[in-house]
């Protein structure tokens, strides 16, 4: 009797793993279904770019896309303190022309949900209605869920995914993979703490 229970108890328990797995599975194939593939970026002008740090590209990107007009600022959230515009052009290559007056720097955010956080404060005091994200394309599916938290529901969000060299498509190479699954991790956690 004793046995037969005890065998139940295992069934349960290894049906449960195997619904976990195979939610978690699912779950992973659909979030990289959300990462966008290279392709030609949208032309849409919005009242900034926001570019997130913390990889390579980035602020280059951002930086080009000030220079061809898309938009009249340039915010950069989670610089380090110290780094000022000069140093930041320095360190992205660029000379600084005309783009210094129209670049700003948020020194407060420390992670995606503190970008997007620190981002929202500043788009309020600016009082604009649009902004492009300027991130890399595994880190979008996540920004754009913490920026759609904050921002108004009527507020033009529109995605600019920065494509590294380093991660083409998650099945591209180990590294890719690994980048997936911790960015997956990092979105699912992003997800339940929103419900909380």
């Amino acid at each position: 009797m004793r046995f037969g229970r005890r065998r139940r108890r295992v069934k349960a328990v290894l049906v449960c793993l195997a619904a976990i797995l195979l939610f978690w599975t699912f779950g992973f194939y659909g979030f990289t279904r959300l990462i966008p593939t290279p392709g030609a970026p949208s032309e849409e002008a919005t009242d900034a770019i926001v570019v997130l740090t913390g990889g390579a590209g980035r602020v280059r990107e951002g930086l080009k896309l000030l220079e061809s007009g898309l938009a009249a600022k340039l915010f950069v959230s989670g610089v380090y303190r110290g780094v000022d515009v000069q140093e930041l052009l320095r360190l992205a290559r660029q000379e600084p022309g005309n783009l210094e007056c129209c670049i700003v720097l948020g020194y407060v955010a420390d992670n995606t949900r503190g970008n997007a956080r620190e981002t929202a404060r500043w788009i309020e005091r600016e009082r604009y209605g649009s902004l492009r994200l300027v991130t890399a394309s595994y880190h979008m599916p996540r920004s754009l869920l913490e920026f759609r938290r904050v921002l108004p529901s009527e507020f033009g969000l529109v995605a600019h995914p920065v494509h590294p060299e380093h991660y083409r498509v998650w099945w591209y190479s180990r590294n890719s993979l690994r980048l997936a699954l911790s960015e997956y991790h990092k979105y699912l956690f992003a997800l339940v703490i929103g419900l909380l």
